[in-house]
């Protein structure tokens, strides 16, 4: 492992990295599909290797919190349904 000799040189790398990776070119209904798969947990191992060199990394994160705060709205309306019923 060799270490750069411009300690800025590093930082440089992986903001030209993040820059790449963030310009991919998939679509965000192909990210929302992958991230409801996985939230079901049922995602196939090749499927998520090939998500990984096609899929946007700022979509994932919008969809997955966008994902999260649907299921917790589902738990809530499933807690207050519940909750009504036996009252």
């Amino acid at each position: 492992m060799s270490t750069p000799r411009d300690p800025h040189e590093a930082a440089r790398t992986s903001a030209d990295d993040l820059r790449e990776v963030v310009r991919r070119k998939g679509s965000f209904l192909q990210t929302l599909k992958a991230v409801a798969w996985s939230f079901l947990g049922i995602r196939r191992g090749a499927d998520w290797q090939e998500d990984i060199g096609r899929l946007n990394p700022v979509h994932v994160i919008v969809a997955g919190l966008i994902g999260a705060g649907l299921f917790v709205g589902a738990l809530v309306l499933l807690v207050r349904w519940i909750a009504a019923g036996s009252g």
